[in-house]
């Protein structure tokens, strides 16, 4: 019997389901209430720029960058199947590229912080 990828692709899948419908929505209204200048004082540039230097911060927040994004790739190949994009190799390797661009992105920057 030949061995399956298939609980890693789907428990990635459904961890970043879980980040993305739970943690998402928070760091986008603080973000929001950020950039409207309502800043609590943990909310302040000092504060996050603390948060993110620190190694388990950057490990948080690439968590979250990463699980989001194969989450959305994932999402978006059998979306695209769905719609009758039956090529799924090609979808495949561009959703699943993307999503990889965008965490090395995360990495490299959260690495500079």
């Amino acid at each position: 019997m030949a061995k399956s990828s298939k609980p890693v692709v789907w428990g990635l899948f459904a961890a970043g389901g879980t980040v993305t419908a739970f943690v998402t929505p928070v760091l986008v209204l603080l973000t929001l209430l950020a950039a409207l200048g309502h800043v609590v004082g943990l909310l302040a540039y000092d504060g996050l720029h603390a948060f993110a230097s620190h190694w388990l911060g950057k490990s948080l927040l690439f968590a979250i960058v990463f699980l989001s994004l194969w989450h959305a790739a994932h999402r978006l190949r059998i979306t695209l199947h769905d719609l009758g994009v039956r090529s799924d190799t090609p979808v495949a390797v561009v959703a699943y590229a993307a999503a990889l661009a965008g965490s090395v992105a995360a990495a490299v920057y959260l690495l500079r912080i």
